[in-house]
This record gives C-alpha cells, structure tokens and sequence, in this order.
C-alpha cells in the first residue's frame, strides 16, 4: 500500500473518529455520527484541504469500506425472529416499499430530479438510509456527488422526522405496539427506527426494530431486481451492471448471526458491538464521500431532492399508519 493511499483511508477514519465524538454532544446526538461525518469531510475538503492526491485511498473507503460494514450490517437480521413474528410482516415491508418507490419515482418526475438520485433516495427511504444506498449505487452507476448528497439528505431529514413520530403520536393515539411498528415501516435508518421506537420503552422499541428489519431483509431481492433491470436496460450495449455480491455476505452475516443464538456463541452484546463497528465503517466510507464533494458543483442541485425527500416522507408515514 502506498503512503498516499494510506492517507486517503487515515483522513476519513479520523473525520468519522471526530464525528463519533461530536455525536455525544446535546443535539448533535440526535442527529447522529453518519451526517456529522458527510458534513465534516465536505468542509475539510471546501474550507481547508483539498486532499485530491490521496483520492486512491478515499475511494478504498468509499467503496470497499463501504461494503465491509454492509455485509457486517447483516448481524442485526435475525431471520428466524423475523418468520416467526409473521411473513405479514414481510409482505407490509414490500407494500412500504412498492408505496415508496411509487412516490418517489413520481414527486421526481414532477419535480425533474435527476434518475440516479431519485433512485436512491428511494432506495434509502424505503429500505434502510445510507447502507441501501451503498448497495445499490454500484449497480445504477451513480456518482460520489450524488451518493453523498442523497446519504445526506436521508440521515438529515430521516432524522427530523424520527424526532416528529413522539409528537405526532399524542395526536393520533397509538398503542406501543401500534405506534412501535408504525416508525419502523417508516423511518429511513435502523438509528432512527431506534430513536424514534424507544418512546413507549420496550413494548414500542421491539415491534420498531421487528418492522424495520422486514424492511432490511428485502434488501437482497431489493438489490437483483435493480441488477436485473440495469442489465435490461443496458441491453446491446457492452456495458453490464455487476451483482452486488457483497450482499450475498449481508445475508450469510444474518444466517450465522442467527444460527448464532440458538447454538450460543452469538449474544446481545456481541451483535451490538459488531453492528456499531459497522456503523462506524460507514462513517469512514460516508466521510470519504464527503472528500469528494464540490460544493460548487452540487449547491444547485440540492433544493429539489430535499422538496422530494420531505414530500415523500410525509406520504410514506401517511400510509404506515393506514397499515397500523
């Protein structure tokens, strides 16, 4: 490994280091340590240094890095927990994200936003933020600018909105298990579903996490059809989109995770620090996106994704409540 590329991964571990420790202070630690880590590298890389001669090893982070801490991802998934709660928790997971996708997809023809960041910002919304993005973006062939941007406007306003579901829910009366299963076919990321599920205590916080990761584990079939439809569309032509296999090793995580419980060298404890080490990975890759932001280039793209996200936000938790 050479020096420079030794920089380019020291430079966003150490930005998604700072962004840890930001993320323990009051208000910051609602937003979380993913946005405070995009958020820093692009104002390292506008206001203070260009790190343009390390860009090997920024994009070893941002790819590679990024797709270690997806594959670790799958400790959370545990499948026999999810088919005894219920393939109906399944099937709403595909309707969430059948809905999403729908919306999206329109508001983005309404609003003439670009195809790649529609696509993942639907992605994102509907499966699991910045980790569904990473998977699929190497399949549609998006750009840093535009995988960055959408990470960015998912962790910001997924994070607003996971702060609104307490508030909403003194209006529309939940119970904690109504309103736990309600956030987690809503919200954008696993964090948030965990933020916003712990308002009820554990009777809300486990139906949260049980729908979010119904969601999750659509990630897979989520991820063939976006191969299946690329390689379609680029028919004839010589470039094909490759199969993200790195999400067959998100589900071998899962299984292993899993037969983990049952067999006893898997324990909560044990998936907690694996999960928060694949958190902080994807702080590192998010960082390393974030070294490659112009914000030139971007400051005049920003405004629409963001009216699309908020729009199709509210429409997504509209219809999660019809569910519940």
């Amino acid at each position: 490994m050479t020096t420079r590329k030794l920089y380019g991964i020291l430079l966003p571990t150490s930005l998604a280091m700072v962004a840890y420790a930001f993320s323990f202070l009051p208000v910051l630690s609602l937003v979380g340590p993913l946005p405070i880590a995009i958020l820093l590298a692009v104002l390292f890389r506008n206001f203070i240094y260009n790190a343009a001669k390390w860009q090997d090893g920024i994009d070893f982070s941002s790819k590679i890095i990024l797709r270690i801490a997806i594959v670790l991802y799958g400790v959370r998934l545990n499948i026999i927990l999810l088919f005894q709660e219920g393939l109906s928790l399944i099937g709403a997971a595909a309707i969430v994200i059948a809905c999403t996708f729908t919306i999206v997809l329109l508001l983005a023809k309404w609003l003439k936003v670009e195809q790649s960041i529609a696509l993942l910002l639907a992605t994102g919304t509907a499966i699991c933020g910045a980790a569904a993005i990473g998977a699929v973006s190497p399949i549609i062939k998006s750009n840093k600018n535009d995988i960055a941007l959408s990470a960015a406007l998912i962790a910001i306003v997924g994070t607003l909105f996971a702060l609104g579901a307490p508030l909403a829910e003194q209006w529309i009366h939940l119970s904690p298990e109504q309103y736990g299963t309600w956030v987690g076919y809503s919200t954008h990321e696993i964090a948030h579903a965990a933020l916003a599920g712990d308002y009820f205590g554990n009777e809300s916080l486990t139906n949260a996490f049980m729908a979010k990761l119904s969601r999750v584990f659509l990630l897979f079939p989520v991820t063939i059809i976006f191969t299946w439809w690329m390689n379609r569309k680029n028919e004839g032509v010589t470039a094909k989109a490759s199969f993200p296999y790195f999400i067959i090793g998100f589900i071998i995580i899962s299984l292993i995770s899993t037969a983990g419980f049952y067999v006893g060298f898997m324990n909560e404890g044990i998936q907690t620090n694996i999960s928060s080490f694949a958190t902080f990975l994807l702080a590192v890759s998010m960082a390393a996106l974030g070294l490659s932001i112009d914000l030139r280039s971007i400051k005049k793209t920003a405004a629409k994704p963001l009216l699309l996200l908020v729009i199709a936000s509210i429409c997504v938790y509209g219809i999660t409540l019809l569910l519940v």
